[in-house]
């Protein structure tokens, strides 16, 4: 009979053990889960702030892409202008339109010859061209 008593007691005792041990691990377990839910809090908020900030961003550009293209609009001719100031050169292709002009060309022609501005040619062609009679 000694002998049931002493397992029955080992028995209890590993139980208690056990169930203590379960109970310390529970609590582990809740003191992590709130850890990670505080966490997984802070990332949320964080994660707001990311996306009030991201649609700032976003607004600020599309306004900056709007100017942007207003710019370009504005100012689409400047390359076509520098090119065409480019090809004809320096004051020798105003000269040069300058004495077609006296010769009777028109301000198209002096426009596509020498690469002038159409308001440049028809210029040109006022001052220099031949008179013509009323």
């Amino acid at each position: 009979m000694n002998m049931n008593i002493d397992v029955t007691g080992a028995l209890g005792i590993a139980g208690a053990v056990l169930g203590l041990s379960s109970l310390v691990a529970a609590l582990f377990t809740m003191r992590a889960v709130r850890a990670w839910r505080a966490r997984c809090l802070a990332v949320e908020s964080n994660l707001a702030a990311v996306r009030r900030e991201l649609e700032v961003v976003a607004s600020v550009s599309l306004k900056a892409g709007r100017r942007v293209m207003r710019i370009e609009q504005a100012y689409s001719g400047v390359s076509e202008r520098v090119d065409r100031v480019e090809f004809r050169g320096a004051a020798k292709s105003f000269d040069q339109a300058i004495d077609f002009a006296r010769r009777g060309a028109d301000s198209g022609k002096l426009t596509q010859q020498f690469g002038l501005s159409p308001g440049e040619a028809d210029l040109v062609a006022r001052l220099h061209g031949r008179k013509q009679s009323a």
